[in-house]
């Protein structure tokens, strides 16, 4: 019985490092995007101080079309960050819970094979 609770154990442990992993690396994918967003801005702003000339006028057009895609792209990235981590979670989930069924068949198989054995 102290093996069914340890393999449990071990799976609970499992399962809670996994959702660990995926909650920091969702968390680190989306502060990466924030910086990088606010860096971004941060340059857009600069160049707009610099520049207020109509002819320079596309230049600065340019730069709030690099902004809004890079945006998109980082939130993107994010999400499939966010995906990703939480199939690799879902992964190791199963793999763990398979572990301990082929545990348990193989511990249910050698104590019928030692009781047929002994004669108990």
């Amino acid at each position: 019985m102290s093996n069914d609770k340890n393999s449990k154990d071990n799976l609970d442990k499992a399962k809670e490092i996994m959702d660990n992993i995926t909650e920091k690396a969702s968390e680190l994918a989306g502060e990466t995007g924030e910086h990088l967003v606010d860096i971004v801005e941060d340059v857009k702003e600069k160049v707009e101080e610099i520049i207020s000339d109509e002819s320079i006028q596309k230049a600065k057009e340019k730069a709030n079309e690099l902004t809004n895609e890079a945006k998109k792209v980082l939130e993107n990235i994010t999400e499939k960050a966010s995906g990703a981590a939480g199939e690799a979670s879902e992964h190791i989930a199963d793999f763990a819970e398979d572990a301990n069924e082929e545990f348990q068949e193989t511990k249910t198989k050698t104590k019928s094979f030692f009781q047929r054995l002994f004669g108990k």
